[in-house]
């Protein structure tokens, strides 16, 4: 059972949506009180035609943080191919500043190899891009906390580098590592990581948990240290009827069959969402970052807000 407080968060995808509404959405999301809202990483639509519009994760949720006065703010996740990890490091030290301290950093190796391809950003293997991934970790940690750094790795170089003023908070802001792997990602997750955060199902978050615990003792590390995050489809549903619909509709954007991804989704009646989230409570989960997209379903927020998170308050 958790241990820990229980989070709820939402991430509003920044693909064909104005900066009206995500104004609005995140203004809601803060007055709701949830505890943690998020834009993405991505320059192209993730679904549908890649050429309609889609807002940058960082300038985004920076404008979004100025508009909020509570929520912790983040990208889930940064994409480490995109930006040096000092550059980054810098970034979020500003954001965490002009933020009054709400910064959490979330970061992956990046999948999504068409906006590598378009913008001639190089795309490694995916044993490279989390190689590069714990690389960045390391690095980012330490400009945050130390004077002055020299680090000679595998992929990255620095001398003498600062890092100031340092983050407003302390030792640093939470580092969230996105990902999966049980062989290398969650290796870098045990290693660094202050959250740790995939999608699934509770049995796939059983498992999961269990080998990143492996990794925990392999590095000396707690296991209770890392909060465990989900993230994914979360509606509130007045019928089966309807959830089948939802559900079909889902399936059909990520190329899967509905009872293949309904236990990975907070889907359901009222009653049906707060056995789920039970369930994953029960195995180590304790953050909820439900997704969101355009045209945002601000009933869904408040529904959520008013009858799911009060019962694990």
């Amino acid at each position: 059972m958790a241990t820990r407080p229980i989070r709820f968060g939402v991430q509003t995808w920044t693909q064909r949506v104005t900066w009206a509404e995500l104004k609005e959405t995140w203004k809601l999301i803060d007055a709701l009180g949830y505890d943690t809202a998020w834009t993405w990483d991505h320059f192209y639509p993730i679904s549908g035609d890649v050429s309609d519009p889609c807002l940058e994760g960082w300038i985004t949720v920076t404008a979004l943080a100025a508009e909020t006065s509570r929520v912790k703010v983040g990208v889930l996740v940064t994409g480490n191919t995109y930006r040096h990890p000092a550059v980054l490091a810098k970034m979020a030290t500003t954001l965490d500043h002009t933020s009054g301290g709400r910064l959490i950093l979330g970061l992956g190796a990046a999948w999504y190899e068409l906006e590598h391809r378009a913008y001639g950003i190089p795309f490694y293997t995916a044993a490279e891009r989390i190689r590069r991934l714990g690389e960045a970790s390391e690095i980012i940690q330490r400009l945050w906390t130390e004077k002055r750094v020299t680090f000679h790795g595998q992929y990255y170089e620095l001398l003498d580098a600062y890092c100031e003023p340092k983050p407003l908070q302390t030792p640093h802001p939470p580092l969230l590592i996105g990902g999966a792997g049980e062989k290398l990602t969650l290796g870098v997750v045990a290693r660094h990581a202050d959250i740790w955060n995939t999608f699934g199902s509770p049995e796939t978050f059983r498992r999961k948990i269990a080998i990143l615990a492996e990794h925990c003792q392999r590095v000396g590390r707690n296991l209770s240290d890392i909060e465990i995050c989900w993230a994914g489809t979360g509606l509130i549903t007045h019928s089966n009827e309807e959830k089948r619909t939802l559900l079909e509709s889902l399936a059909s954007l990520w190329g899967s069959r509905p009872e293949e991804i309904e236990p990975g989704t907070l889907i359901g009646s009222v009653d049906q969402v707060v056995e789920r989230i039970g369930r994953l409570i029960e195995v180590g989960v304790t953050h909820f970052i439900v997704t969101a997209r355009s045209p945002f379903n601000h009933r869904f927020l408040e529904v959520f807000a008013q009858r799911v998170i009060p019962q694990f308050r």
